[in-house]
């Protein structure tokens, strides 16, 4: 299986495939934002098209894309439709970690079900009472059946799911992910998620009552490489530059119909005044130096993946330790390039999102138009992952060739001893 075609499609076979849906998408922004209503039939649109198969290799049922063409891809539905970029997060994940062991019998098993339109989503988060790096929710056995059991917040994309991939913890202090159905016995999704973005994502609640889970479906923690773990924050990134295009476009879009002005401007219509043309040419550029950005460290995750899955697939005798070095060099880059990337998008991406409002006044706050929902959202997707932390750890890499903490744990400071 090592010698699997993936030959990707090219970037216009996948625009003529989806930009018509993402279109569609885009169209029902607003009425979603006012209803809060979840876009659960536009993600059944894009499953139909194979969207969440896009890395899967062509013989398993996907399209065989790099990551550099899922990341535009994603940009693009990130200003269709935020929040179906942050619920489709931890899928991708998913499926990059099946496809960095797709010469095994669990990687084939389940790209074959990510390629036959599968979604997988995410209950890691719990909200109180666990210690950084452990987890309250349970895995017992009981009857000679495997049970899971707890509760689970930030549960980001469930509810378009079909699988839900459960951070548990064994009593050997193994962490490990309980792939159980989404509509399994015992399963209940809420809708209960309380931010002031992203409020579509599903990302609420999830509870497990002695969920059965089949031991085939119990895959253990692997930190393999550094990098591994990049692609969940680069789908943020992408997810930023999608909100800036958006808010950048819609602006402009204003402007070019508003007749009301002010005695100071510098012309008689909005849309000739050379101040706010500059205003927004300077969030345009924005929107496409965001992008350029993750597609550049797209590229190189790509790269770092590659190297990876071929030293795999080489036989023990003939690889070394020097092998080992140079791609463990390439995939810390990878991983360094993609914190340097969070620190400047984010930054672009929230100064952005405020100035678009300097072009219209007061006009610009109105509710009908719902510019401030860009701002929102991109704010939430600013607080995952705290950059403070990223920016330190970059400081301490540069100074002292400290590698980062590639380890993810979230809960409750150990008391002081």
């Amino acid at each position: 299986m090592s010698s699997i075609d993936l030959t990707p499609p090219t970037d216009v076979e996948l625009s003529e495939r989806f930009r018509p849906v993402l279109a569609r998408i885009a169209e029902g922004a607003l009425e979603r934002e006012t209803t809060r209503r979840l876009p659960l039939a536009e993600a059944e649109w894009l499953r139909e098209l194979g969207f969440g198969a896009l890395r899967v290799p062509r013989e398993l049922g996907g399209s065989g894309a790099t990551l550099r063409q899922l990341f535009a891809l994603l940009v693009e539905l990130g200003a269709a439709e935020s929040n179906l970029v942050q619920a489709l997060r931890v899928h991708f994940r998913f499926t990059e970690d099946r496809l960095a062991e797709r010469d095994t019998e669990r990687g084939q098993l389940w790209l074959k079900r990510v390629g036959s339109g599968a979604i997988v989503g995410n209950a890691s988060s719990e909200r109180s009472g666990n210690l950084l790096g452990r987890t309250n929710t349970q895995l017992r056995r009981e009857d000679g059946r495997l049970l899971l059991a707890g509760t689970k917040y930030y549960s980001t994309g469930s509810l378009y799911a079909d699988y839900i991939s459960v951070a548990v913890a064994a009593d050997d202090g193994t962490r490990l992910a309980a792939l159980v159905p989404s509509q399994a016995a015992g399963v209940q999704l809420l809708d209960d998620y309380s931010g002031f973005g992203q409020r579509l994502s599903a990302s609420g609640t999830s509870i497990f009552t002695d969920v059965e889970v089949a031991e085939e479906d119990l895959i253990p923690f692997e930190q393999r490489y550094a990098g591994q773990l990049s692609i969940v924050q680069l789908v943020h990134l992408a997810t930023l530059a999608g909100i800036v295009r958006r808010a950048v476009d819609e602006t402009a879009g204003f402007v070019r119909d508003r007749k009301r002005s002010y005695g100071q401007a510098s012309a008689d219509l909005p849309r000739e005044d050379p101040q706010v043309l500059q205003v927004l040419g300077r969030v345009d550029a924005v929107a496409h130096a965001a992008r350029e950005i993750v597609l550049g460290v797209a590229g190189r995750l790509d790269e770092a993946a590659d190297r990876r899955f071929a030293l795999r697939t080489t036989p023990p005798e003939r690889r070394s330790p020097e092998d080992e070095a140079a791609v463990a060099a390439i995939e810390l880059a990878a991983e360094l390039d993609v914190y340097r990337a969070q620190t400047i998008v984010i930054e672009l991406a929230l100064r952005a999102t405020t100035e678009i409002f300097e072009v219209g006044g007061s006009s610009a706050l109105d509710e009908s138009l719902h510019l401030d929902r860009h701002w929102r959202n991109a704010r939430t997707l600013a607080s995952h992952n705290p950059v403070i932390y990223r920016e330190r750890q970059l400081g301490d890499h540069l100074v002292n060739e400290t590698k980062p903490v590639f380890l993810p744990s979230v809960g409750e400071a150990p008391a002081p001893s």
